[in-house]
């Protein structure tokens, strides 16, 4: 009988194919984990991605390689970690010679599109999108359904821009009912802008849920992937740029009729860089040797509930406003950040741009109300100085407030981490790159909020555009 199968397959290889599965992956901007429905938000409404976690399976330990747009999304599409890549500081991109995983399910027979901020700024026909298009509407989205190749499989890619700053708008939620992580100085103006950033979550739950119901009216439900992700945390304190979980854990959905159950939850730890090589082997194709990612489809059918034991993440900047790099080890229950450069302030668009909408106008108040109350000058303190080596016990301190790198009881558990932690830098050929002119603590000025007051103020009422 063996034999005969294999006389059977070699006479006429598609009589046993499996039918490539369409794939619809849709990616939110600047969306912190914890805020969704999903991940125990009481507060946010995102009614369609619970929706999706509810048809399929719901990853609690998902993470990005670097908490930054660019590098972010360049290590997700090549599967390389950012010293690798090439693009490490944010707004700079792959080099040339760096081959993108787009390209090898081109090969599959797949068509490829991305609609929308999928790569980072017009970087996505440079990772072998078959489509760019820059507009992520429904409009436009189903236009391209209706007319594509439906001879070939299809990789969807739609990307929207919220809850990336501006949070321009305020809709449905009151300021004052919001509640404030514990890291935050709570104002009147910091309340404002997290109704605003809630508003932008919902509207970005919006939109996902009128992808899912294109992809149910012109795919083959029963035969579709769909993906809900983001790139990294909120542009927050402690959050974007940062290598706290509120900056590099990020949510992760997935449904997939028949293969994914329904209403599943895992802890398996996965990483940006595992998303394309996850769906090369979905598609039936052999994942790329040589890079830093790996495929967790068997996470997805059920078949483990494991993947990675470490999870590594690096920044390196933000033009002039962030020039502070930063390296770190998870595991499933110790957290080690290196600060490269403890000498240096930690500053981002936060503090220092002039414009109003990214966060400026709470921070000041933040600035203003540490002047007089300890508590809130504690937070600032720990927003601009820190220590060169921090440990956090996940369990014990989830949120990470609590820096146990100078416990004695400690010292061995640093000493391995930290050395796990620069062993993988080597081998990443990571140079510890400064890329702007640093901010000094040694100059009072670092830690003082820019005093431009030119920028307009926000605006009410709904986005209109993005």
């Amino acid at each position: 009988m063996k034999h005969l199968m294999l006389i059977l397959l070699a006479l006429c290889p598609t009589l046993f194919a499996v039918e490539k599965p369409d794939i619809v992956v849709f990616f939110s901007d600047d969306h912190g984990q914890l805020d969704s429905t999903p991940y125990g938000s009481k507060e946010v409404r995102t009614p369609n991605l619970q929706r999706l976690a509810d048809a399929g399976m719901t990853f609690t330990h998902a993470f990005v390689a670097s908490p930054a747009c660019a590098p972010s999304r360049s290590a997700m599409l090549t599967g390389l970690m950012p010293a690798r890549n090439g693009a490490e500081a944010n707004h700079t991109f792959k080099r040339d010679d760096v081959a993108s995983l787009p390209e090898v399910m081109r090969k599959l027979g797949y068509l490829t599109a991305a609609f929308g901020k999928v790569a980072h700024g017009k970087d996505g026909a440079r990772h072998g999108f078959d489509v760019v298009d820059e507009r992520h509407d429904a409009a436009f989205v189903e236009k391209f359904l209706l007319e594509r190749d439906k001879s070939r499989p299809l990789c969807l890619c739609v990307g929207t821009h919220e809850p990336h700053v501006p949070w321009d708008h305020l809709e449905g939620y009151d300021p004052a009912k919001v509640t404030l992580p514990a890291n935050f100085v709570d104002t009147p103006q910091t309340r404002d802008y997290r109704a605003r950033y809630y508003t932008d979550i919902t509207l970005a739950d919006t939109q996902l849920g009128q992808v899912m119901d294109l992809a149910k009216k012109h795919l083959v439900p029963a035969n579709t992937l769909l993906i809900y992700t983001s790139d990294h945390g909120g542009q927050w304190p402690f959050g974007k740029w940062n290598l706290y979980d509120t900056g590099t854990r990020v949510p992760f959905l997935a449904a997939w009729p028949g293969v994914i159950k329904p209403g599943g939850r895992t802890d398996a730890m996965i990483q940006w860089i595992d998303l394309w090589p996850t769906l090369i082997a979905a598609a039936g194709g052999e994942v790329p040797a040589g890079i830093d990612g790996r495929s967790f489809l068997p996470v997805l059918r059920g078949g483990s509930a494991a993947h990675r034991d470490s999870i590594y993440t690096t920044h390196s900047g933000d033009g002039e406003m962030n020039v502070y790099p930063i390296r770190s080890l998870r595991t499933a229950d110790w957290k080690l950040i290196l600060n490269l450069h403890p000498e240096f302030a930690h500053s981002t668009h936060i503090d220092k741009s002039p414009k109003i909408t990214s966060g400026l106008a709470y921070w000041r108040s933040w600035f203003e109300k540490a002047q007089t109350d300890p508590a809130a000058a504690a937070i600032v303190r720990r927003y601009h100085e820190r220590p060169e080596v921090e440990l956090y016990d996940l369990h014990a301190d989830p949120t990470e407030q609590r820096n146990l790198a100078a416990d004695p009881a400690q010292a061995g558990r640093v000493k391995q981490m930290r050395g796990q932690l620069e062993a993988w830098m080597c081998a990443q050929n990571d140079r510890r790159t400064v890329f702007n002119t640093p901010r000094l603590l040694s100059d009072p000025a670092s830690s003082r909020p820019t005093t431009d007051k030119d920028s307009p103020p926000l605006k009410k009422g709904k986005k209109s555009g993005n």
